[in-house]
């Protein structure tokens, strides 16, 4: 697809979710374009941008203001033709309106009553409760050369064990590809390895060679362990987004909860109430 119909594609996606009201202009609010004298104001433009099509997001911002620009003038044009029809006083336009305002609306208070009220604190504070919970797991660090036959890997361990340096020989004889960084395989826990090298890894104590070759499914191992240690947590600037979303769900939901008791909510379909009941129990 050429970008010029990416562009018209996605502002046709745009238009079945966005409502494009017309804004009195002012000094903070210039006029961008007129359609048959009705103005396009920067406020227009904005919205239309806030609700392109996310595969949009990595054009160049001219084209995406262009493809915004297009999004409101499509609007206003074919709305005018439906108004020209009357087509906004059919029961099915103002049902269809008043779900559109309905969910806006729904919207703004979220975001004033939860969105612009969360702080940084309050995302920090539910890291630290998030941290305090997690369980100790166990890394090891560790090294490893990496041969096809069991004769050299015992060729390699009576090299290690008359001094020779593991790092030199893993460069020298390890078919692995990490041998030029020294077969240094980082930190890992459990799971991360295939069994037989997690087993023998995590049963020795940091500092010590393997005294027997170790078979996998990719040859023979000399493992050495480097390091063992509690993993640490993540810092929080790497999970503060992730930590912010687990708050805003917890806070709407809160708000929910307690709007919810507050109404008086009647449904009619027995079938309908009773899975609504069922996803929704009553707080406790």
């Amino acid at each position: 697809m050429s970008r010029n119909k990416l562009i018209a594609a996605a502002a046709l996606i745009a238009l079945t979710g966005i409502a494009l009201p017309a804004l009195a202009q002012d000094a903070k609010d210039p006029v961008i374009a007129k359609i048959d004298g009705v103005e396009v104001t920067q406020s227009d433009l904005t919205l239309a941008l806030d609700n392109l099509d996310p595969q949009l997001a990595q054009l160049p911002e001219e084209q995406k203001k262009l493809a915004a620009l297009s999004t409101v003038i499509d609007a206003k044009i074919i709305a005018e033709k439906a108004r020209s029809e009357k087509m906004e006083d059919s029961a099915e336009f103002k049902s269809r309106l008043e779900f559109i305002v309905d969910r806006e609306l729904h919207n703004a208070y979220f975001k004033k009553y939860v969105i612009d009220k969360i702080t940084d604190a309050d995302v920090k504070a539910r890291y630290d409760a998030e941290i305090a919970k997690l369980p100790p797991v166990e890394e090891v660090r560790a090294r490893h050369i990496l041969v096809k036959t069991e004769e050299e890997a015992k060729t390699v361990i009576k090299e290690l064990s008359e001094g020779k340096d593991f790092a030199e020989l893993a460069k020298a004889k390890s078919t692995d590809p990490n041998k030029s960084d020294g077969g240094d395989l980082g930190y890992f826990k459990k799971g991360m390895m295939v069994p037989e090298f997690e087993t023998a890894a995590f049963g020795m104590k940091a500092g010590e060679v393997s005294k027997e070759p170790v078979k996998t499914q990719f040859g023979f191992h000399v493992i050495k362990v480097e390091d063992k240690r509690t993993a640490p947590a993540p810092a929080f600037d790497q999970v503060k987004d992730q930590v912010k979303q687990i708050v805003l769900r917890d806070k709407y939901m809160e708000l929910l909860k307690t709007t919810k008791a507050a109404a008086k909510i009647e449904i009619e379909d027995p079938a309908l109430k009773k899975a609504y009941d069922e996803a929704n129990p009553p707080a406790k």
